[in-house]
């Protein structure tokens, strides 16, 4: 009985210190991003010079507004002479094209949304916070080719959840033994090396935030996070994030991976190829197949082995997925 009680009492220790350093980063966590968030919002001073420069510009107008007259009734008059223009053979565009531009046009929105985060001050994000509904909403809805949640094969949910976050069905938006298993990872090697974001972690940092590597950064995304598991439920979140993740290769959402990589509808990709599609958004620069086909497939290996390890297909079903020819649209 001597022996057990010193166990004991170090045990009880241990555990104390554990929760004690998770509490305090989590004091770091929301007091940098309080902080981050008072220093970017704009000051009374900014407010007020652009107040000035908005009264000079509307002078400036008014003295060029004759000229403007003048220039404005010219052109009136000229359009009203000149002929209707012949639409040329060349004007006409396939429907390839079609198909590239709106992919394009679907990335750059997607690219140029987490950059507006750092315009947004403290009461901006705050607002945002509080009706976080309407703000993904605004965000997801924009792209024209969404593809709705029964339009998503059963194989690419069960191949993302495996290899992106296995407990995606049970956590409240994060997971602490991630977070704790990824810190010691990352101060064991020295660097960052695992995120240990979930799935609601990474749509909201899609969504809303930059890349940047900062405690700040990371507590808002999680309070972000949160908020969106309150008011979505996970099947909604999962399509969400499937039509804002980055798969490579230019290509942001389900419907531009599937045509891209397949040319096909995303209804129609077989495991194997949903397999390699789960595999890109970890590291999707390294992993696209246009990029380095050797390593996709090496990806797409470790996917099926993951939905195998969480049972969510059969090995005769992963050993044929393993053997499927992949067939890319581009050589």
């Amino acid at each position: 009985m001597e022996d057990k009680k010193p166990k004991q009492k170090r045990s009880f220790k241990f555990v104390i210190r554990f929760f004690l350093f998770i509490f305090s980063l989590l004091i770091v966590f929301f007091a940098s991003f309080f902080i981050t968030l008072y220093v970017n919002s704009p000051t009374p001073k900014e407010d007020l010079s652009a107040g000035v420069e908005l009264v000079s510009d509307l002078t400036e107008d008014k003295k060029n507004s004759p000229t403007t007259a003048k220039t404005s009734t010219e052109n009136i008059s000229a359009e009203k002479n000149s002929e209707p223009e012949k639409t040329s053979p060349t004007a006409k565009t396939t429907s390839s094209t079609e198909k590239t531009s709106t992919i394009s046009t679907t990335s750059s929105t997607s690219a140029t949304s987490t950059t507006a985060n750092k315009n947004l001050g403290f009461f901006e994000r705050w607002e945002r916070l509080n009706n976080i509904k309407k703000a993904v909403n605004d965000k997801v809805y924009k792209n024209k080719n969404y593809v709705f949640l029964p339009n998503i094969p059963k194989d690419l949910l069960k191949a993302i959840v495996a290899v992106e976050d296995a407990k995606f069905y049970t956590h409240d938006g994060y997971d602490i033994k991630g977070i704790t298993r990824a810190t010691a990872t990352n101060i064991e090697a020295g660097e960052i090396e695992e995120g240990g974001s979930t799935i609601t972690q990474q749509l909201a940092k899609n969504l809303f935030l930059s890349g940047e590597q900062s405690f700040a950064r990371k507590a808002e995304e999680l309070l972000l996070a949160r908020e969106i598991e309150k008011n979505f439920d996970k099947d909604k979140i999962l399509e969400f994030y499937l039509n804002t993740i980055y798969f490579g290769s230019g290509y942001y959402g389900i419907y531009a991976a599937a045509e891209g990589y397949f040319g096909k509808e995303a209804k129609d990709l077989t495991l194997a190829e949903s397999a390699m599609l789960a595999g890109l958004p970890n590291a999707p620069s390294l992993y696209s197949p246009y990029v380095n086909f050797k390593l996709a497939k090496q990806r797409q290996m470790k996917v099926i082995d993951s939905m195998v390890r969480e049972k969510v297909i059969t090995s005769s079903q992963a050993e044929n997925a393993r053997i499927e020819e992949i067939v890319l649209v581009r050589e």
